[in-house]
């Protein structure tokens, strides 16, 4: 598997591995069979709703340590936690990543092309975790995808990690299934780069892989 590969050289080297990955039913099978010394793993994911109870299921931290992190034992995982102070968290969470690439970033693709929350995106953000207020696109797909009983229950706010520090990173891969993200695959592989089309900022990045099904296949 890719992302094993890529985690396997960074541990051979003697490092620990830096990861910062999505919290999406695209990631579900991501690394979770992968046989790695979890111990020298870290995570960071890329985004935050603001609202919610601390343990609702659709917090992506919970949803990631549900699904993920307990199936990594003795890797840190690194919480985004916006309760009550959100600038002051997305501050707390920038300097927490520092400048120094991600080993490996994965992450998928929004049905308006976005990653992360970042709607409409800055390509060149000087920040690297920022408060946005989240497009109402991505707020019906969150209900689409049975997050959420009803668009009103989709916060409004989030905590963010902006493009510019997503891609900074040695690899990068995106896994995309549905026919949903059929529209979204083929604008990030063919329209000129720009906010427009946010997922285009992946033509930016010398070592993107895109694993796309054949439903999200736009050939």
């Amino acid at each position: 598997m890719h992302a094993g590969r890529v985690l396997r050289a960074v541990l051979r080297a003697g490092r620990t591995a830096r990861v910062m990955f999505a919290a999406a039913p695209s990631q579900s099978a991501t690394l979770v069979a992968e046989d790695l010394d979890w111990a020298s793993v870290e995570f960071f994911h890329m985004d935050e709703y603001i609202g919610l109870a601390t343990h609702a299921p659709q917090g992506f931290a919970n949803w990631l340590a549900e699904n993920f992190v307990r199936y990594t034992p003795g890797a840190v995982f690194h919480r985004i936690d916006p309760a009550g102070a959100p600038e002051a968290e997305a501050a707390r969470y920038e300097a927490l990543l520092g400048s120094e690439p991600f080993d490996l970033v994965l992450l998928g693709l929004g049905i308006n092309g976005h990653l992360a929350f970042n709607d409409p995106p800055d390509f060149a953000d000087p920040r690297g975790v920022r408060v946005v207020m989240l497009d109402d696109t991505s707020r019906h797909q969150q209900v689409a995808e049975g997050h959420f009983e009803t668009f009103d229950d989709v916060p409004e706010t989030a905590v963010t990690v902006t493009i510019a520090r997503l891609l900074n990173a040695d690899v990068v891969i995106a896994s995309i299934p549905g026919r949903e993200k059929r529209t979204a695959v083929a604008q990030t592989l063919r329209e000129p780069i720009g906010a427009m089309h946010p997922g285009t900022a992946l033509r930016t990045h010398p070592n993107t892989t895109l694993y796309v099904d054949a439903e999200a296949d736009p050939r």
